[in-house]
């Protein structure tokens, strides 16, 4: 009979979640340091990405999509306002509410930001084939179904 002090205990290296945590920091990590060097967070990135693909959005309706709170897309959204890299908009309905859309200069940032979250995965994922690729992609969105984890990574 196995007692508390006779229990063997993994090695870390025996869990998947390891080597999950593991490559994701370091793909993280480098991602977010490249942006820095362009004066651009993670999230700054994820908002503007999310603006392009909708058009115009109102702020509460991003913190919805992001799953962060109103609060942080508030502060997210001044730092892009900064930069001249988004505008606000009076809803045409409803006057208390706002809709952002990017300005020429966001458009214009864009490819250089994409850019840099292409050269990541190049320099991460070139090790892996195509078909190692699409499956390690339908794994982690199983993984992710599976455990209804839905927010979006801004950080």
């Amino acid at each position: 009979m196995e007692t508390e002090t006779t229990r063997t205990v993994p090695q870390l290296e025996d869990h998947l979640g390891y080597w999950l945590r593991r490559v994701s920091n370091a793909v993280s990590g480098a991602f977010s340091r490249a942006l820095q060097q362009k004066q651009t967070s993670v999230a700054e990135w994820v908002l503007l990405r999310e603006l392009y693909e909708r058009g115009q959005a109102a702020p509460g309706e991003l913190a919805d999509v992001l799953g962060l709170t109103r609060g942080a897309v508030s502060k997210i959204i001044d730092k892009l306002e900064a930069k001249s890299w988004v505008q606000t908009d009076a809803n045409e309905g409803d006057n208390r509410s706002r809709l952002l859309s990017l300005t020429r200069a966001g458009k214009r940032s864009l490819p250089a930001l994409a850019d840099i979250a292409d050269q990541n995965d190049t320099r991460y994922f070139d090790c892996l084939t195509a078909k190692e690729k699409a499956v390690l992609r339908e794994l982690l969105i199983k993984l992710s179904e599976h455990n209804h984890i839905h927010d979006v990574p801004t950080a």
